[in-house]
């Protein structure tokens, strides 16, 4: 079973940074990109950050210049991916989901909650 685990959300006032940090375990076909995207209440899920093998990055055009995507750079830890979140907004409050797309199909996180106050 293909578990997306997620940590790292949590309440911070504006202007401050999280980390966020998702690993995949189980046994899944060749993986094409991981990312990360958010859904607050009332709205859409939306892109944040999305990282395809060659080392292409998406960046949502909202969080461009603050948020940064990394993978892991250690071969045992390659299905990892983590989200720098700096220079924090409360209209970056939402939940945020991990996504892993295979050959095969995509892949979600259950989400961690990020909470910004003004």
């Amino acid at each position: 079973q293909v578990q997306l685990v997620e940590s790292g959300g949590g309440l911070v006032q504006a202007g401050g940074s999280l980390r966020l940090s998702c690993r995949a375990s189980g046994s899944f076909s060749r993986t094409n990109a991981m990312g990360w995207y958010r859904q607050a209440p009332g709205n859409e899920r939306e892109l944040v950050a999305l990282a395809t093998v060659p080392g292409k990055i998406n960046y949502g055009d909202s969080v461009k210049g603050r948020f940064t995507v990394s993978r892991d750079s250690a071969a045992r830890y390659k299905n990892a991916i983590y989200l720098q979140m700096n220079d924090l907004k409360p209209e970056d409050t939402a939940v945020y989901y991990c996504k892993m797309i295979t050959y095969l199909r995509d892949y979600w996180g259950q989400g961690t909650q990020v909470t910004v106050s003004s």
